[in-house]
């Protein structure tokens, strides 16, 4: 028995050379290939940022008027504005494309109290909703 364990042969060391350097390729295709996805992945990503608000003058106001910034690298498509999770009264400049790198300015119109913090979310046609806080002045 043990004469056909001794005359048994392993691979040469060129063969299991060649063997691991065709698996080391093959995986780093692999990985590069995953790579790649997760790049594409978030360089085609719509970011829209709230850079500042204003306030009516009247005691309480009425409207809020937010600037947005498309800071993504892709076009978006603004789709609607809420108030605390709900519709507002009326709401301008929430719907419309916005191109990157473009601001505009969405004007809410609600029936807002004085002092009191609000909830603001501009909706894009991608389902994306971006959040802002701010409080009425007293």
């Amino acid at each position: 028995m043990k004469k056909l364990w001794r005359s048994r042969k392993a691979l040469s060391p060129v063969i299991a050379a060649i063997i691991l350097i065709a698996v080391t390729v093959a995986v780093s295709i692999a990985v590069a290939a995953w790579m790649g996805a997760i790049t594409f992945t978030f360089m085609g990503s719509e970011e829209l940022k709230v850079k500042t608000h204003t306030w009516e003058s009247a005691d309480p106001p009425t409207y809020i008027d937010l600037t947005v910034t498309n800071t993504g690298a892709t076009t978006l498509t603004l789709d609607d504005a809420q108030v605390n999770n709900a519709a507002p009264s009326v709401s301008h400049n929430a719907t419309g494309t916005l191109t990157a790198g473009a601001t505009t300015v969405v004007r809410i119109q609600h029936a807002f109290a004085a002092g009191i913090k609000y909830n603001f979310a501009v909706l894009t046609l991608a389902g994306n909703k971006y959040l802002y806080t701010a409080s009425a002045p007293s």
